[in-house]
Formats: C-alpha cells, sequence, structure tokens
C-alpha cells in the first residue's frame, strides 16, 4: 500500500475531491495547512504599504491505496490541481506496511 500526500492550493480542493470521487478514491484526511514552496510567499499592498505574506494557505490531503492504484490516482491529483501557475503544489508518495480498521481489528498489508 501507498500514502499519497497532496498540498494543493485551496481553491483546487473540490476540482481534487470530484475527480478522486469519479475514480472511486473515496477515502482522505484533509486538512487546512500554511506554507510556501519555490514561489516563497507573494507581496500585497495593505493600506499603502507593502507586505509580504510568505506563508501561504494551502490544503493537505492524505490518501492511503493499493499499489496498483498509485500511478491512476497521482495522474488524477496533478490534472485536477494544476493551474499551471507557481504554487500549484506537490505531491508525496510514501508506503505504507499495513492499516488496521479500528471498528473490526481488520489488518490490510
Amino acid at each position: 500500500m501507498k500514502m499519497i500526500i497532496a498540498i494543493i492550493k485551496p481553491e483546487r480542493f473540490e476540482f481534487v475531491k470530484k475527480a478522486l470521487e469519479d475514480k472511486g478514491v473515496v477515502g482522505m484526511t484533509v486538512t487546512e495547512v500554511k506554507g510556501r514552496g519555490a514561489q516563497k510567499g507573494i507581496s500585497l499592498e495593505y493600506r499603502g504599504g507593502k507586505m509580504i505574506v510568505d506563508l501561504l494557505p494551502k490544503v493537505k490531503l492524505e490518501i492511503v491505496i493499493h499499489d496498483n492504484e498509485t500511478d491512476d490516482v497521482i495522474a488524477t491529483l496533478t490534472g485536477a490541481a494544476r493551474t499551471g501557475k507557481i504554487g500549484d503544489g506537490k505531491i508525496f508518495v510514501l508506503p505504507v506496511e499495513k492499516s488496521i480498521r479500528i471498528r473490526t481489528g481488520d489488518v490490510e498489508s
């Protein structure tokens, strides 16, 4: 199994969620986070002064899937989250040794 962690722009979340649901991926953990990457934040005008915001709001998705679904889920995430502009986000793929369903105790590896 694999865990896919995707950091995306908040305004792309609904598109990503819908695209994943269309592919049959409904289980996910979603967290509102702040972060920065290559874009190093943005400059804003506020009351006539320049203000640098270096930690931007993002959405972090965590999805655990079977190994054979990895490439399809990554393609779906990338297609739905991409705007073509800096700050679109990043995807990380990690191995998962096993998962245990708390209610039943079922183990999946």
